[in-house]
């Protein structure tokens, strides 16, 4: 079994691997029917020099590969016919903007295995880089606080060597007497629960939340029952949810005026009902002046999230009355961080642990013949949509 690590073709670059050097030589110490071949890259966070030192092969072409893995999404120009590819392909939903991504798949005969759809039994996502997405949403999103208020001093998480030397440069920050909701209960708010612990937040319940100010900086953690109930009866039942989630409504408009930066880590597709809605914001009593957009869904769960920041530059505003993008930091905006590659601040970090969780979840069904954990998380099968995807039917064609 030959398994390529295609270089990353995406505009702007990504830096992050599915699997690192030392990962490529352990999988060639204990799979003897295993080997990973490297296309060559200027801008992967590990260098062409560390995996050939780790002896993986190192060349430009991967055709002879069974079996190609990527991060984000391959250029069509760039897709090799009538292979198997594994990366995030964000086309589940139906985006507009991979659509061509889609059919050229369906067109090259290929097999995509996409990794936000690999499921345990639960329904529960096994591979992912959200822990870090919320490492670093929750940092940039201190930071543009501290940018408006001038309240405190953060650095960028470019200036850090890795995680570790970014948690020491927490030390001995003291933060004002700030109010934070954390939405969500995935990988992504327990990354950014991570911050708020490095950062001496605490933790408050809802109700504690909603009643009163606290002499030091408080977080409330919202989960599926803070954040929605059923319109009939006021229940939130979790799978009922999950089907039928246009028969809810969002609590969250009661926190509006008690919280000063939001951090959101919910999953949203467009019959889930928004956190707030675009006129809430023109209220007086709403008090949110930073929002981390971390799930970051255009126009999604946060309506003022008008597109993609960078990395490079990170932090828009968002005028309350006009609701316009503005410079960030001014008077009567919302400032708005949304960067649809966070890890990517910290890849070797991020790499580690999404190869673990790869080769510790993934790779045995991979190579297996039948597996049903596989099976659901491919998209398109040798060109033809796969079962639980006949849905993307007129998407593809």
């Amino acid at each position: 079994m030959l398994i390529g690590l295609i270089r990353e073709g995406k505009v702007p670059a990504d830096s992050r691997v599915a699997l690192t050097p030392a990962q490529c030589k352990w999988m060639h110490l204990n799979r003897k029917d295993v080997r990973v071949i490297v296309q060559q890259s200027s801008h992967r966070c590990y260098s062409d020099k560390e995996y050939q030192q780790a002896g993986v092969e190192v060349t430009e072409d991967l055709s002879m590969c069974d079996i190609l893995l990527g991060i984000k999404e391959v250029p069509v120009d760039q897709l090799i016919p009538n292979k198997t590819y594994l990366f995030f392909s964000h086309t589940k939903k139906m985006q507009p903007y991979n659509q061509k991504l889609a059919k050229a798949m369906v067109e090259k005969n290929i097999t995509l295995v996409d990794y936000e759809c690999l499921e345990h039994e639960d329904g529960a996502r096994i591979i992912g880089f959200g822990f870090f997405a919320g490492i670093v949403g929750a940092h940039n999103g201190m930071f543009a606080y501290g940018q408006r208020t001038g309240a405190y001093q953060l650095d960028r998480i470019n200036s850090s060597k890795n995680f570790q030397h970014l948690v020491h440069t927490y030390f001995g920050l003291r933060l004002p007497n700030i109010k934070i909701a954390v939405t969500g209960s995935g990988r992504v708010a327990h990354g950014v629960l991570e911050i708020m612990n490095l950062l001496g937040v605490h933790e408050v319940e809802p109700d504690q939340y909603l009643k009163k100010e606290f002499t030091y900086p408080v977080y409330v953690h919202l989960k599926g029952a803070d954040l929605y109930a059923r319109k009939s009866d006021k229940v939130y039942d979790r799978e009922d949810f999950h089907e039928n989630p246009e028969t809810y409504d969002c609590l969250f408009k009661n926190f509006l005026q008690h919280t000063d930066i939001l951090m959101n880590g919910v999953y949203w597709e467009a019959r889930i009902p928004r956190l707030f809605e675009n006129e809430d914001m023109k209220r007086p009593d709403f008090r949110i002046k930073t929002i981390a957009d971390i799930t970051d869904d255009m126009y999604g769960s946060v309506p003022c999230n008008i597109g993609d920041s960078t990395i490079a530059d990170p932090v828009y505003g968002v005028d309350r009355n006009s609701l316009e993008k503005t410079a960030p930091y001014i008077e009567n905006s919302v400032d708005v961080m949304a960067v649809g590659n966070l890890p990517n601040e910290l890849p070797r970090d991020a790499s580690r642990y999404f190869g673990e969780q790869l080769i510790k979840y993934v790779l045995l069904d991979l190579f297996a013949e039948n597996s049903t954990l596989i099976d659901k998380a491919t998209i398109i099968k040798k060109g033809k949509l796969n079962g639980p995807y006949k849905y993307m039917s007129e998407y593809v064609n």
